[in-house]
């Protein structure tokens, strides 16, 4: 089974690289879709051996234009700042051989942060990676940093990635689900806590939680990438 990585990267010179290595494995085609950076995304993604395209900005977008870029039986959704873990690829071809299963994601774990980090934020952190396995548990409901994946003809019966401002990855798992089982891995992705340090642990927690809930209630999407990007 040939499989596709699609990585989306706006500016992300400084992290494309370790995400396209960790991706790089027999049959598998890396491709990353730049947004328009201003640095060296482009250079960058080539020297560690992946296919790049342009896109318009916009994480919906990318995704779907790697996938319609690429050509392969499996596609997975890898974000910039996500590392994928060793034998990753045989643990997806494993779990799309059961002819029930659509797609599916790998385990959570935080990366290490690039500079030490108090016992205090450590501790925030292990407790946002707690939260992730109880969703996991009892909601079945992976995030896109866990780099979820699909066959590329099960993507394709469901229209392909959802074009809507934030949260693509749940329309996405919602869509896939309702055509068949979603496989969660429990190999781990390795994910940059850059997003909750920068807007601190607890903050950020809370925000992904209220965008959640407003995501279940069905809350106009345009309405909460505005309150979301404040």
């Amino acid at each position: 089974m040939k499989i596709a990585v699609v990585i989306p990267a706006l500016d992300e010179a400084d992290r494309i690289g370790p995400a396209i290595l960790s991706a790089l494995a027999p049959g598998v085609d890396v491709l990353v879709v730049d947004g328009g950076s201003r640095d060296r995304t482009w250079e960058a993604a080539r020297e560690a051996g992946a296919r790049v395209i342009d896109s318009s900005p916009g994480r919906a977008r990318q995704l779907q234009a790697g996938v319609e870029a690429s050509a392969s039986e499996a596609v997975v959704l890898l974000h910039a700042d996500t590392l994928l873990p060793a034998g990753w690829s045989d643990a997806v071809r494993a779990a799309l051989a059961e002819p029930a299963v659509v797609g599916g994601a790998f385990s959570f774990a935080f990366a290490a942060p690039p500079q030490p980090s108090s016992p205090w934020i450590r501790a925030r952190l292990r407790f946002v990676a707690w939260g992730v396995r109880l969703r996991l548990r009892f909601w079945q409901l992976p995030y896109g940093d866990q780099a979820l994946f699909a066959r590329r003809a099960s993507l394709a019966e469901v229209g392909g990635v959802p074009q809507v401002a934030m949260m693509e990855d749940l329309d996405l798992v919602a869509a896939l689900r309702a055509r068949g089982q979603l496989r969660i891995l429990p190999e781990a992705v390795a994910t940059s806590p850059r997003r909750y340090l920068s807007g601190g642990v607890l903050r950020t927690m809370l925000r992904n939680w209220v965008a959640l809930s407003a995501w279940r209630l069905g809350v106009s999407r345009d309405a909460v990438a505005r309150w979301y990007a404040r």
